[in-house]
């Protein structure tokens, strides 16, 4: 099929994310550590784009036919956060790798890569059409538990439960999507609810961020401390926000101003009225590339647009959910707008993606 040119839609929106996102964390890295948003441009978009753009000339056969490799090259990466002079420690957990000059987190790469293996695998085990009401149990759903069990238990280990519910969920989209059994999906969903269960009853901490969610003010001066500036931050906005730069809750009250909280501060800023409008395009982003998904005329690309939206979707939601006091506090970082070189790098390659997957759409 003759390619067509790429979704000029979809790269307007993200363009205009990315370009609302730094005008925020420019504020919001003011406060302690301005060189950030240098180290955002320089080090996460510039080579971000860069990815993006090889990634949008390459042919998709290629990189159907490479994924599993780089998924192997991923694992490889994270087994290196377990090696002690490799690896760096952070708020209690060992998910960046260090090689000389470089860093950077394996896991944030998982996202990406873990999805192009699961459409490359499942694209050959299944073909489009009818839903199977019945597959070999050996060539499907175990080999996925099997390697969704080795990607669970380092994830576990670093520990970056959030990511691991990202992937997780993402991954049974994927292959719920791939046209397997029903029944299959339902115990890959009944297994993942039980080992998130387990996770909360070995760390008392998770349920206590979860109480914490039904009631900021438990402990204002400890565990909902972090929630209550947040919401103080998010509330003083109002319709239009004190204004770029203006944020008073960045100054030592709402904790990692430029990465994780980031959306409050957007929220004070720019108010009511800028939240909306991020919500918008972030809603826009999600409907053009779903958009490419249903039209697209590779198998490969369908599962991976799927995969990719809705890796984007559920982190985009989790992190504004935590903002608003719908979700309980976790490191989840806000896509294309959060500080941090690793994940603006996975999300800048993973639209380069999208746009080579919009080429090969019916319409």
């Amino acid at each position: 099929m003759k390619k067509k040119k790429p979704d000029h839609i979809l790269l307007l929106v993200t363009g205009m994310i990315i370009f609302l996102g730094l005008f925020v964390l420019a504020s919001a890295a003011s406060v302690g550590s301005d060189v950030r948003f240098l180290q955002q441009v320089l080090l996460g978009f510039v080579p971000g784009a860069f990815i993006a753009f090889i990634l949008f000339k390459t042919p998709l056969s290629v990189i159907q036919k490479w994924a599993p490799y780089a998924l192997l090259l991923n694992i490889f990466f994270l087994l290196l956060t377990f090696v002690p002079f490799l690896s760096v420690a952070a708020r209690g957990a060992t998910r960046w790798v260090s090689l000389g000059p470089i860093s950077f987190q394996p896991t944030e790469f998982l996202k990406l890569t873990f999805i192009l293996y699961l459409a490359s695998w499942l694209i050959n085990k299944t073909k489009t059409g009818r839903r199977k009401v019945s597959m070999p149990f050996k060539e499907t759903l175990l080999p996925f538990l099997v390697v969704a069990l080795l990607v669970g238990g380092m994830l576990v280990l670093q520990p970056d439960i959030s990511t691991l519910v990202i992937i997780l969920f993402t991954a049974c989209v994927v292959y719920f999507s791939a046209k397997t059994p029903l029944w299959h999906s339902f115990v890959i969903l009944f297994s993942g609810l039980a080992s998130f269960a387990l996770l909360i009853r070995l760390a008392p901490y998770r349920l206590s961020r979860i109480i914490s969610m039904f009631n900021p003010d438990l402990d204002p001066l400890g565990g909902t401390y972090q929630l209550r500036q947040i919401l103080i931050a998010v509330g003083s906005g109002g319709i239009l926000g004190r204004g770029i730069g203006m944020s008073v809750q960045k100054f030592g009250f709402v904790p990692l101003p430029s990465t994780d909280s980031i959306f409050a501060i957007l929220a004070e800023e720019t108010g009511f009225l800028g939240s909306i409008l991020l919500l918008t395009l972030f809603f826009i982003f999600f409907y053009r590339g779903f958009l490419i998904a249903k039209n697209n005329t590779s198998g490969f690309a369908r599962l991976a647009t799927l995969g990719i939206c809705f890796w984007i979707f559920i982190q985009t939601s989790i992190n504004i959910g935590v903002m608003v006091g719908l979700l309980p506090v976790t490191g989840i970082p806000l896509p294309l707008i959060s500080y941090g070189k690793s994940h603006l790098i996975a999300e800048l390659a993973a639209i380069g993606l999208l746009l080579n997957m919009s080429q090969y759409t019916r319409k």
